[in-house]
């Protein structure tokens, strides 16, 4: 199977001299299509700079990302610009709504900002997540309006609605209690088992790492276990 996105000895250090700090210190790994995975890692282990790599949300001192077949180094800013907004989804620890906009406006906000209006719009899809997030009766509330696990819901929503080669979740039940937390989990489950789409998860915790297929677990910069605890659907 031919991965959605790789790194190939991928290095990061900060700094220089004698406080350089090398976030990463050669990680190769890919990921599949179709699947979802967790990073996992203490503070410090370079599980988030790995994610920012992948991404391209930064560049790497050395190595090289793979997206979608797209070798990220070669693309100027502009074009990493595309890249992220028509092949990636993100879902932060942080909701990061729009404050002003609804919950309908907020997940079509991707769509917003390519410069596709409303007549361009897949209803039926729009329709199926807000569904599949349980909000339907809460289209029009704004984000002051919503608990947090609703919140999140949206974000999980609006990363999936440009249908992304790959959806980055940065620690995104770190806000929320227990069952806002499994909820957000499931739906990101769904995301992978019944749409198909790929799902690279930082966490630091485990309940959330169950959730997986697989988890990937960093520690000083380095790769140091690589485990599938469940088939991939």
């Amino acid at each position: 199977m031919t991965s959605i996105v790789s790194a190939t000895d991928l290095h990061r250090r900060f700094g220089e001299g004698p406080a350089a700090v090398d976030a990463l210190a050669g990680v190769s790994v890919s990921f599949d299509p179709g699947s979802f995975a967790a990073v996992m890692g203490p503070s410090g282990s370079g599980k988030s700079t790995l994610m920012h790599l992948l991404a391209g949300l930064d560049s790497p001192t050395s190595g090289s990302v793979t997206v979608a077949g797209t070798e990220l180094s070669g693309l100027d800013d502009a074009a990493l610009t595309r890249l992220r907004r028509d092949k990636l989804g993100f879902v932060f620890q942080a909701f990061n709504l729009v404050p002003v906009l609804n919950a309908e406006e907020n997940i079509l906000l991707p769509l917003s900002i390519a410069g596709r209006r409303a007549g361009g719009v897949d209803s039926t899809w729009l329709d199926t997540l807000i569904d599949a997030v349980g909000l339907d009766d809460r289209r029009t509330h704004r984000p002051s309006e919503l608990s947090g696990g609703q919140q999140q819901r949206v974000a999980v929503a609006r990363a999936l609605i440009n249908r992304p080669a790959v959806v980055f979740a940065d620690e995104p039940t770190g806000n929320l209690d227990s069952k806002s937390s499994a909820d957000v989990l499931a739906l990101l489950r769904r995301a992978v088992d019944e749409f198909g789409q790929t799902v690279v998860m930082v966490t630091h915790d485990q309940d959330a790492a169950d959730a997986a297929d697989r988890v990937v677990e960093m520690a000083d910069g380095l790769l140091v276990d690589d485990r599938r605890i469940r088939a991939a659907a």
